[in-house]
């Protein structure tokens, strides 16, 4: 009989919403369909100023999460209209919202992450049960409320024979490592740093293009060693796991700073942002993931062919592959993730892996929102 559920996932590349349409009939996940939007240009900006602190933000952010769920909606009618599915065959919609705080732990020793999102509204306007705010409730239990996604990579990419990575490189990058099934070994969770945050930024601003399609921008340009020494000076990036950051870190602020009023060619900067990412990356793989034999990338940035060829240039002996070699889209994976985490919730189920985020215990996530 099939499981049908919705996730919708819309990441700190700010670029817009993936949704899949998934069934988990069996205890097996089949993407029956994939949609996507983009942000209007006025959301997107709204959006990405909400990450930090300005005028009226409590309005702002209101009419923010109204907008977002505008496009949330747009992409479950796709979906819905592409399957010929009813709205009474979905069992629920996962929505994450859109991140624009992520400060856990920092104050008092819990701290919050914030995702703007109107899940009531979302149920309203669909006919669908919603669950949302998956975050919290990780930080809640002394987590840091991210990456959420190693367990769902388990299930998916997990193997049974040989230790597996996972790098999601959406506008942070985050790295799952998925041991052999038949060890002891702990799955490992956490942020490295940007993904495609920093390129995406300054290739927008140097060209007015949204991002360096296919790293053929980076390519063209050369790795400037004093600028990658200063951005991989950056403390967040030495401190042990568990840890997440987001644009509260890595933000176009900080890039100026580590730029010191110097002037580069553009092409160099973008080339060296991109070995900032892949360097990064493969530190930490190197670092907390040396049994690793194969990487699995997905998110945007495993449509970037130069960060991939610079990503298999850097580890030597694992061999780096996009997730649609194995099975999965990569710009469906978040997504299809919050379909599963939704499923989690209404079998109450925890969704998060202790050992990825810190938290105290593994805890049923998300909060219900009825149609």
């Amino acid at each position: 009989m099939a499981e049908l559920f919705i996730g919708l996932m819309s990441g700190t590349s700010l670029d817009g919403v993936d949704g899949v349409l998934a069934d988990f009939a069996n205890e097996r996940m089949t993407v029956l369909a994939h949609a996507s939007a983009a942000f209007p240009a006025a959301l997107r900006t709204e959006l990405l100023a909400l990450n930090t602190t300005g005028h009226d933000e409590l309005h702002r952010a209101a009419l923010a999460a109204n907008g977002l769920v505008t496009v949330y909606a747009a992409v479950v009618r796709s979906l819905l209209a592409d399957t010929g599915l009813s709205v009474d065959s979905i069992s629920a919609i996962g929505a994450h919202g859109q991140t624009v705080r992520h400060r856990p732990g920092e104050f008092d020793g819990i701290g919050y992450t914030l995702q703007l999102d109107n899940p009531a509204l979302l149920a309203e306007w669909s006919g669908i049960d919603v669950v949302a705010d998956f975050r919290r409730r990780d930080v809640a239990a002394g987590g840091q409320g991210a990456p959420l996604v190693p367990a769902f990579h388990r299930a998916v990419f997990g193997r049974a024979d040989l230790t597996v990575a996972v790098l999601n490189l959406g506008g942070i990058a985050n790295l799952s490592v998925l041991p052999a099934a038949d060890t002891d070994a702990p799955v490992l969770g956490f942020d490295c740093g940007p993904g495609n945050a920093l390129m995406d930024h300054w290739c927008h601003a140097c060209t007015g293009r949204p991002f360096d399609e296919g790293g053929r921008w980076a390519a063209s340009g050369h790795v400037l060693p004093d600028l990658l020494a200063r951005l991989r000076a950056e403390p967040f990036l030495a401190k042990p796991p568990p840890k997440s950051t987001g644009r509260d870190l890595f933000h176009p602020k900080w890039l100026q700073t580590m730029l010191a009023d110097t002037l580069y060619a553009p092409a160099d900067v973008q080339a060296t942002l991109t070995e900032f990412t892949a360097s990064v990356c493969a530190d930490h793989l190197r670092r907390y993931g040396i049994d690793s034999r194969e990487l699995v990338v997905c998110g945007g940035g495993a449509l970037n062919n130069h960060l991939m060829d610079r990503l298999a240039a850097l580890l030597p002996g694992v061999e780096v592959v996009s997730s649609a070699d194995r099975g999965l889209p990569p710009q469906q994976v978040e997504a299809a993730a919050f379909a599963w985490l939704a499923r989690a919730t209404l079998r109450r189920e925890p969704g998060n892996l202790a050992s990825a985020t810190g938290a105290r215990g593994e805890r049923v996530l998300g909060a219900i929102y009825p149609a």
